[in-house]
């Protein structure tokens, strides 16, 4: 899965509307999370593969702050993600290609600041704070489980 993320950055920004592929695997992994929790998370997310494969190659290994770990934290970065998600979709013209570079715009965003973050502590740090895995993660919660 590490050559997805790059196809899907490098692809969308030649063609944005490749960025609705972003949006389709968010919506079936929010849906796959109720039933498996963060298994996209643990196995099949391209930017985890990245980091893990790439990154871990110049990541200074270091201690995840331990502010990253509270559960108020990862929300304050899912609503921080969320309102700018939201702000860029108000904002621009509303055409086909534009709100699938939006997408792309997020997915940039989101690598840089995951590339950022595990050269500077662990390479997978992001997947601590990431929006989607914290939205899996309650929704994961809220399945019944049968005893």
């Amino acid at each position: 899965m590490v050559w997805f993320l790059p196809l899907i950055i490098f692809g969308g920004l030649l063609y944005p509307p490749v960025g609705y592929a972003v949006f389709v695997m968010m919506l079936f992994f929010l849906v796959l999370s109720y039933f498996k929790g963060r298994l996209w998370c643990s196995r099949f997310c391209p930017r985890g593969s990245f980091l893990d494969l790439v990154l871990s190659q110049a990541s200074l290994k270091r201690k995840i702050p331990r502010l990253f770990l509270k559960g108020w934290f990862r929300w304050v970065a899912f609503a921080f993600f969320i309102g700018f998600f939201i702000f860029r979709l108000v904002t621009v013209e509303k055409t086909f290609f534009t709100i699938g570079f939006v997408f792309i715009q997020m997915c940039l965003l989101s690598t840089f600041i995951a590339i950022a973050l595990g050269i500077f502590t662990r390479e997978r740090a992001w997947c601590v704070i990431c929006p989607m895995g914290t939205l899996q993660g309650k929704i994961g919660s809220l399945k019944v489980r049968k005893k």
